[in-house]
């Protein structure tokens, strides 16, 4: 298949959010070979690559109608989905039960912060941080925001607010953590 536009993939990302499964073919064909290359690049096996490229696909399926192209292309809205599958694959198969790692049991008893046992950087920590400064309603829309990738418009349903509400919390909580990591 040739490569389409990102117009073209627009217009399929609308089709498709309208349940047209030949739109959905067409989408997939066209962006498989990237988004397959995402995710193996972070599961490093092609059966895990594989299941999670499913996953992927399906929520792109469902959620198909919250793209918005104003945001971000569709490539680039539909990578975001498939890394962040592939890297919550590798957190469910990463945790290890307390028989098969015995330090577990020091971590368990001494710190009940569930990324003890995982390394973080500095900057990881810091942004932690910032974003637990903000209130406990704007911590939330910002991690459905930018980790779930929620739009603005599932944004204002879920909370039942107005979406240019949604948009001035998104963008001065946005503003408050820059401020933050800047100091």
């Amino acid at each position: 298949m040739s490569i389409l536009t990102p117009p073209e993939l627009v217009w399929l990302m609308a089709a498709t959010a309208k349940g047209d499964q030949a739109a959905f073919e067409r989408l997939y064909a066209a962006t498989r070979a990237k988004l397959f290359g995402v995710v193996l690049r972070i599961l490093r096996r092609n059966d895990l690559a594989e299941e999670v490229m499913q996953e992927a696909y399906l929520k792109v399926w469902r959620n198909a109608g919250g793209f918005d192209p104003a945001v971000s292309s569709p490539i680039t809205w539909m990578v975001a989905i498939a890394r962040n599958l592939a890297i919550d694959h590798v957190r469910r198969k990463s945790e290890t039960s307390i028989e098969d790692e015995p330090k577990a049991m020091e971590v368990a008893g001494d710190n009940p912060d569930p990324l003890a046992g995982q390394e973080l950087t500095e900057e990881l920590k810091r942004l932690l941080g910032c974003v637990g400064k903000l209130e406990p309603e704007r911590q939330r829309l910002v991690l459905l925001a930018y980790y779930d990738g929620w739009s603005r418009e599932q944004l204002a349903v879920k909370i039942d607010k107005p979406i240019n509400t949604v948009k001035t919390w998104l963008r001065r909580s946005l503003i408050e953590i820059r401020e933050c990591l800047g100091s």
